[in-house]
Order: structure tokens, then C-alpha cells, then sequence
């Protein structure tokens, strides 16, 4: 596998214990106790870091190391080199997507500001932009291979209350092309009953273009999982024609997130995990 991906930026460290009695033994055996509290906090944090990924009170997010996901520890595993990622700022007041003050599971910051940025050398795929940073939902359906899926699709949209869908696409140098589309709706209930368990839980409902055969990605590690992200992981399977297909769906309060990755001959499982996983970090 291949990925460079980012975890949730760890909180500040508490405030330094207050300086002990003085009648407290200053010998060796105290400084070697916090050496060894230091340690402890130090290893806590790292594994916290990315077990609440995603966390509602959390907003930072930081380059992931590699050791972060199953199978992923050695120097060169293919992942890509993303910029430090941080949430956008909410507006004063709100509340984030997992608060229980928020049941509508709505995403006060900026959808746009949400999106992952591209990795560093990719070039990115500017007709994604949109108009002002919106993309049009004929544009989004392009990615959709057959015309009565993407008629039909386009009405549960309409009926669905779509309010605005944002985008952004690279290729990277080994050609490997990544779209993503953010897709946002009144209420976290509409994504979830009204998308994502009749339509993308398992496979996809509609059949993305240049993919003729996917399955579950079953392999996906586990310990990727993002609090409050609901994820369906899906890869093109063999025999498949000149390119390979990844997608991802992605349920985050009131965004369905689509994450879509294509490479001639094979798609490459690690940078593809690595972006649905950052991508997931941002909208939790």
C-alpha cells in the first residue's frame, strides 16, 4: 500500500505539573518517573491522535505518519506528500457536525474550504472548479456512465434538497487522476436514509463510468476509520479495460462525499485509501 495521510492535530499539551514539595527527594529516581510520564503522554497522544480522528472538538489536522495505518511502515510505501491540512475556522457560535447541539449534522464552515487540497506536484484539474467554487450537477453526473442512472440520480438530488456541490480533481505524475465532490444537503438524516444505506452502503447503485465490475474494498484497515464518517469502500474488479477504477462514499452529517480515483493498468491502493481518509478527516 501507498499513502502519506494526515491525523487530527493532537490537543495542546496540559500544563506542566506544579513544582514539588520541597521536602521531595530531587534524586534520580523522581527525574527517571518524569522521563518515564513524558514518554507515556508522548506515545497516548500519538495513538489518540488518530483513534478520534475526526472528532467534532478537534479542527487541526497534521501529516499522518506512516505508521498510523496497517501495513504502512515502510519509508517508501507510495503515498503522496499532502500540504499540513487544517479544518476551516466556524463561524462564532456554531457548533461542529458531531456536536449533540448540532442534530442536523450541518457543516457550518465553508463546503469549498472543505475540500482536500491536492498533493504537492499533482496537477490539478481546473473545469472541477466550478462557477465561484460551485459546480454544476450535470458536471457531477458526467462521472456516471449510464444516461437513465444519471437521470434518475439527478431527480433524488432534486428531491433530496441538494443545496451545492463543491469540487476538485488531480492528476498526479504517474497518471493517476482523483476526483473528489462534496455534495451538501439540509440534514444529516437526508444523507444518511435518503443516499447512503439504500444507494452506496455496499455498491454502488449506479455505475460510475469506465468501471464495468466493483466490489467492496474489504481490505480497507479497519483502524482508518474516522469517528462519524461513514465510509463504502468499492474497487473495480478484473477483467477491467485500459483503466482501473477506486471510489469511495463518503456519509458526514449533511455532505455526501465522492471520492473517485483512476489509473492506467492498476489504481494503487495506498494513495487512494490515503486521500478517502484525509477527506474524511476534514468533514468529521
Amino acid at each position: 500500500m501507498t499513502e502519506q495521510p494526515q491525523t487530527l492535530v493532537p490537543a495542546p499539551p496540559a500544563e506542566p505539573p506544579a513544582a514539588p514539595d520541597a521536602a521531595a527527594d530531587p534524586g534520580p529516581p523522581a527525574r527517571k518517573d518524569r522521563r518515564a510520564l513524558r514518554a507515556a503522554l508522548r506515545w497516548t497522544a500519538a495513538v489518540v491522535a488518530f483513534a478520534v480522528a475526526g472528532a467534532g472538538t478537534a479542527y487541526g489536522v497534521t501529516r499522518m505518519e506512516r505508521t498510523d495505518l496497517p501495513g504502512l511502515a515502510t519509508a517508501s510505501d507510495g503515498r503522496w506528500d499532502y500540504p499540513e491540512l487544517t479544518r476551516p475556522p466556524l463561524p462564532a457560535g456554531s457548533p461542529g457536525p458531531q456536536e449533540e447541539s448540532n442534530p442536523a449534522g450541518t457543516h457550518h464552515a465553508d463546503l469549498r474550504a472543505l475540500l482536500l487540497p491536492a498533493p504537492q506536484g499533482a496537477k490539478e484539474d481546473e473545469a472541477l472548479r466550478g462557477e465561484d467554487g460551485w459546480l454544476a450537477t450535470d458536471d457531477f453526473l458526467r462521472e456516471y456512465a449510464e444516461e437513465d442512472h444519471r437521470e434518475t440520480f439527478r431527480q433524488q438530488l432534486v428531491d433530496g434538497g441538494l443545496r451545492h456541490i463543491a469540487a476538485r480533481g488531480w492528476t498526479t505524475a504517474d497518471g493517476t487522476r482523483t476526483r473528489i465532490y462534496l455534495l451538501r444537503f439540509d440534514t444529516a438524516a437526508v444523507v444518511e436514509e435518503g443516499f447512503f444505506l439504500p444507494h452506496f452502503s455496499y455498491i454502488s447503485a449506479y455505475r460510475v463510468r469506465g468501471a464495468e465490475n466493483v466490489d467492496s474494498d474489504e481490505s480497507f484497515p479497519v483502524k482508518a476509520e474516522v469517528a462519524g464518517v461513514r465510509r463504502s469502500a468499492q474497487v473495480e474488479t478484473e477483467p477491467y479495460g485500459a483503466e482501473q477504477e477506486r471510489l469511495a462514499y463518503l456519509a458526514a452529517g449533511d455532505v455526501l462525499a465522492v471520492v473517485l480515483q483512476s489509473r492506467k493498468g492498476t489504481a494503487h491502493a495506498v494513495p487512494f485509501r490515503q486521500t478517502v481518509v484525509l477527506q474524511s478527516q476534514l468533514l468529521g
